[in-house]
């Protein structure tokens, strides 16, 4: 109970406006609630308590795992495969990459407190190929794990990590030789493939007093045979017109789908699986999947929720499942090469 006080509060203080002093901010600052998705109670501490005491009920649901991943005996080329959350292995016929990887148990600073995995990664680490490159989309526990890099490290200290403005100095506190940091635009290319770090909407921090310090994005990965993006967490704006705009459109585009309720907290930096869909169409993207649902507890919709909101979605509009879907973690999914 004192670790669980001890931790709200520190949440409550870092909200306090005398401890910010924003480096980066969003390029779409109009973020408006619709009918319907203001906190029901106005009071000083109604809507923050209302929402703790929803979390701690949250409905679990049951994720399954597929050990298609593991028990292939040889990786094909061009491929994905869900571990879980943000974290994607995938294979662009020219690389492995890794996307905003985290195995560990809790996505938090503590290891005996904070959200806990309802599932374990669907591929542990020695199921890895020979990793070439890591992106990482921001700094939040969900996606930048201290335990899970330094064992990646470990594992191979030739990996080259590609993360945004102002995170360079934390990967070589960890003794990362490879780092290389972004800001929104700016590109490297890497063997066949340029990876571009691109604006979404949402916010950093990690501790009390480095709210927006380092940057956030997503990453455009793209050569010859395939063109992939990856949104990090993001809500919903015109960012996506203007990627589109100026990248073309994605052959397949990794979206995110859950952690968006309640909705006067959280649409500001995560959509709902509407959104996701305006977002697919934004991007012009000729498939999608969703993520960043099922494996944490993070918010109050209840764990299947985001699913299967999108799978009515995809119904109701006649697009087929090929348009955009979910997969199951550990199951592979291959790429159409030269499909652009």
């Amino acid at each position: 109970m004192k670790s669980i006080f001890v931790f709200l509060l520190l949440i409550f203080l870092s909200s306090c406006t005398f401890f910010e002093n924003e480096v980066f901010q969003n390029s779409n600052q109009n973020i408006i609630l619709e009918p319907g998705e203001e906190a029901d109670d106005k009071s000083f501490f109604g809507p923050g308590y209302g929402f703790w005491k929803e979390l701690r009920s949250v409905e679990r649901g049951k994720i399954e795992l597929s050990r298609e991943y593991k028990d292939l005996e040889k990786k094909p080329n061009g491929y994905t495969s869900w571990i879980g959350h943000s974290s994607f292995i995938i294979n662009n016929f020219d690389l492995n990459i890794i996307t905003d990887p985290i195995f560990s148990e809790r996505a938090s600073p503590f290891s005996f407190f904070g959200p806990k995995r309802l599932i374990p990664p669907a591929i542990d680490y020695e199921d890895l190929p020979n990793i070439d490159v890591i992106v990482i989309s921001h700094n939040h526990y969900d996606h930048l794990d201290k335990k899970t890099i330094r064992n990646l490290n470990r594992i191979n200290p030739d990996i080259i990590y590609l993360v945004p403005m102002k995170l360079k100095k934390w990967f070589q506190s960890l003794g990362t030789k490879n780092v290389y940091e972004f800001n929104w635009w700016e590109e490297k290319k890497i063997k066949n493939t340029t990876f571009t770090f691109i604006p979404v909407q949402h916010w950093s921090r990690r501790g009390l007093f480095d709210k927006n310090k380092t940057l956030w994005g997503g990453w455009w990965i793209e050569n010859d045979n395939i063109k992939l993006v990856h949104l990090g967490d993001t809500g919903y704006t015109n960012d996506f017109i203007e990627i589109n705009k100026r990248l073309g459109s994605p052959d397949l585009a990794f979206i995110p789908i859950g952690a968006y309720a309640p909705r006067w907290i959280m649409k500001e930096s995560h959509m709902n699986p509407e959104e996701a869909l305006k977002t697919a169409f934004d991007l012009d993207a000729k498939k999608s999947i969703g993520m960043h649902w099922g494996t944490f507890i993070l918010t109050t919709e209840p764990i299947e929720e985001p699913k299967k909101i999108l799978e009515n979605l995809i119904t109701e509009e006649g697009l087929g499942k090929d348009f955009f879907s979910t997969i199951i973690p550990g199951e592979v999914y291959l790429f159409d090469r030269k499909s652009n």
